[in-house]
């Protein structure tokens, strides 16, 4: 099955669909992925690509390290992104 992440979908919802993506964001330099508090509360209104603007992570870089993880993103998403 393959695994589509639709990046506007916040953070929270991503780690709870498939929690293999909080190694490839921690990886990415999201270093507070890691901690439940974290996630539960920022996370849950934090997008990826609101935390890639506030990080300073392309958010080119971003997408491009979760398709070598397995992962697609949602096409129409991606496309407003470029």
């Amino acid at each position: 099955m393959s695994k589509v992440l639709n990046i506007q979908q916040s953070v929270y919802q991503l780690c709870t669909e498939y929690p293999e993506v909080i190694p490839i964001m921690k990886e990415l330099g999201f270093e507070n992925i890691t901690n439940p508090n974290m996630l539960k509360t920022a996370g849950r209104v934090m997008t990826l690509p609101n935390g890639c603007r506030m990080k300073g992570i392309s958010l080119e870089k971003m997408m491009e390290s979760f398709e070598k993880n397995g992962f697609t993103i949602n096409e129409q998403r991606r496309m407003e992104h470029e």
